[in-house]
């Protein structure tokens, strides 16, 4: 057969299959939610019973996994059921950050503003300079600059200097939770009133925010914990309805957000990156988040284990509830334990399935650069292809300057060795 014709076969069967992949979304109202049957991803019973054995031993309330929208995976353990509610703990955070995005869209605040402008001049210890050298954007990003030894505390008096803004990335709840103010500041409205009209009525998540000690708590069931990590999957849209439109700040929000700690966006935990900062030390750490996870996963997580887990480019969301014997506050040791269950629950064996897992490519879609994750080198041939089956030559490498490229949708042709891949890709 023609290169052409094949060529042209790929771009139809990729077309086809990403139309088969749209977006489930369930109805807003009521319990109806599709379901897939989990051998339509060929995977193994026996390692779903292995997996919920090690989600068992783990003290997992609550456990889904969606593909595409739909459920493929829903366990409780008793005494938990599907009514039951529990606390995100920090994974909240990535539903503040969100709020945030939408207040800034709405033309209340921007990110870049003075946090001083929404909680008033002496909301810390520092001298003023110092103080409106603070902005919403290093609450967002972990790099407030005060010092952490007092985790929580969020009084004047706890709130101290360290490092200039911007200078030193540090795991800081009370810079955190300070957003709430700053959110309420803003919108005129309470947190859960702003929640529910913005986000929660939208897409049928039920929960509510509430204070504990200085620490602002998200809780709800498991099935709302889905709908959002799907609303986030979704780049902000919800079968048709815009929830926040701003998808240059989702992708700043689930990307890489500044150099200090590459796995950190705003509030949420970035997969895929070479070096990583975790909350229990200041530490730079060489490796990426979760090993076991695709390249592309990034992660609401909150202590004892509390994961909205996503992964674009599988169509997979991991949602986990429950308590944790991980002293971490994100316990992303668990994290990657579970997505190893994951990756594993496959049937197939063999160098093709984990040549098919280890590679992959992010961000898709993306502006300018294009990186191959999983090769160890760089590969012998890359190509784009258009919808017209012209081929676009590539210089081989692990990072690709697609930023001359025409704007559409592409057929991305990889080959290393006796290995070849093909993934549909997005240049904006």
């Amino acid at each position: 057969m023609p290169l052409r014709c094949i060529l042209s076969f790929l771009i139809i069967a990729i077309a086809c299959q990403a139309g088969a992949q749209s977006l489930y979304f369930p109805p807003t109202a009521g319990d109806t939610w599709e379901t897939m049957d989990p051998a339509e991803l060929n995977w193994c019973p026996e390692r779903i019973d292995s997996m919920y054995q090690f989600l068992d031993d783990e003290e997992t309330n609550a456990f889904m996994v969606l593909k595409d929208g739909k459920i493929v995976l829903e366990k409780y353990y008793d005494p938990y059921h599907a009514d039951s509610v529990g606390p995100w703990f920090s994974a909240g955070k990535c539903l503040m950050a969100t709020l945030i995005g939408i207040a800034q869209e709405e033309g209340l605040l921007t990110i870049n503003d003075k946090t001083s402008e929404y909680l008033g001049s002496g909301w810390t210890s520092l001298s003023p300079e110092r103080e409106d050298s603070i902005t919403i954007w290093h609450q967002l990003t972990m790099t407030t600059g005060l010092d952490e030894a007092d985790f929580t505390c969020t009084d004047s008096n706890c709130l101290i200097y360290k490092a200039p803004a911007g200078s030193r990335w540090v795991y800081h709840n009370a810079p955190y939770s300070l957003l709430r103010d700053v959110l309420e500041d803003a919108t005129g409205f309470f947190i859960n009133f702003y929640n529910n009209t913005r986000i929660a009525n939208k897409i049928g998540m039920s929960g509510f925010w509430f204070p504990v000690g200085y620490n602002n708590f998200y809780l709800s069931d498991a099935r709302s914990m889905a709908r959002f990590g799907l609303l986030i999957q979704a780049q902000g849209q919800w079968d048709g309805t815009t929830v926040l439109g701003d998808t240059a700040y989702i992708n700043q929000m689930t990307r890489k957000s500044q150099d200090l700690n590459e796995s950190y966006g705003y509030l949420w935990w970035i997969n895929g990156e070479n070096t990583r900062i975790e909350p229990a030390s200041p530490q730079v750490l060489t490796g990426e988040l979760s090993p076991h996870a695709p390249e592309d996963v990034f992660v609401a997580a909150g202590s004892e284990g509390q994961f909205i887990s996503i992964s674009p480019s599988e169509g997979l969301i991991m949602i986990r509830q429950g308590a944790s014997s991980s002293p971490d506050l994100a316990a992303i040791d668990l994290h990657d334990q579970i997505w190893e269950h994951l990756i594993d629950l496959n049937c197939a064996t063999g160098i093709e399935q984990n040549e098919r897992r280890s590679m992959s490519v992010y961000p898709n879609p993306t502006d300018g650069m294009l990186y191959l994750k999983g090769l160890k080198r760089a590969p012998e041939v890359v190509e784009l292809v258009d919808h017209l089956g012209r081929t676009l030559p590539l210089t081989p490498a692990l990072q690709l300057d697609v930023s001359e490229i025409k704007a559409g949708s592409y057929i991305l042709r990889v080959e290393s060795g006796e290995f070849a891949y093909f993934s549909s890709v997005i240049i904006q």
